[in-house]
């Protein structure tokens, strides 16, 4: 069982809208992953404007991959880098520390994940 970065096991970031690169609805990673799709994150209308802005468009339904787009609120496994990217131009979005994935914490010192924590 994979862990999360607060030590426990991964738990689900969302199932409706399904996420996570293997569309299991957890952020769970391998080598396949190249994007390292492991914040599980909670969309805000200003990240996915800022998402939209830097090439990666969150919001418009695409169908042809089973995409319903992405709305404020909403949970998503973001890629590391976009949410560090967010995290510089200071609109990253809050992130549920259960369900975000342990190697996270290889990247991002602890305290700046509880900082960004879903009600911290």
């Amino acid at each position: 069982m994979a862990k999360n970065v607060m030590g426990g096991d991964l738990e689900p970031c969302s199932m409706d809208p399904l996420t996570g690169f293997f569309r299991d609805g957890c952020c769970n990673t391998s080598g396949d992953d190249l994007g390292m799709h492991t914040v599980c994150a909670v969309m805000t209308a200003d990240f996915l404007e800022f998402s939209k802005r830097n090439g990666n468009d969150l919001s418009t339904p695409r169908p042809e991959f089973k995409f319903p787009g992405l709305q404020a609120g909403d949970r998503w496994c973001l890629c590391l880098g976009r949410w560090l990217e967010a995290l510089k131009e200071n609109c990253a979005p809050e992130i549920v520390l259960e369900a975000t994935h342990a190697s996270v914490s290889e990247f991002v010192d602890r305290e700046v994940l509880k900082a960004h924590a879903v009600g911290a």
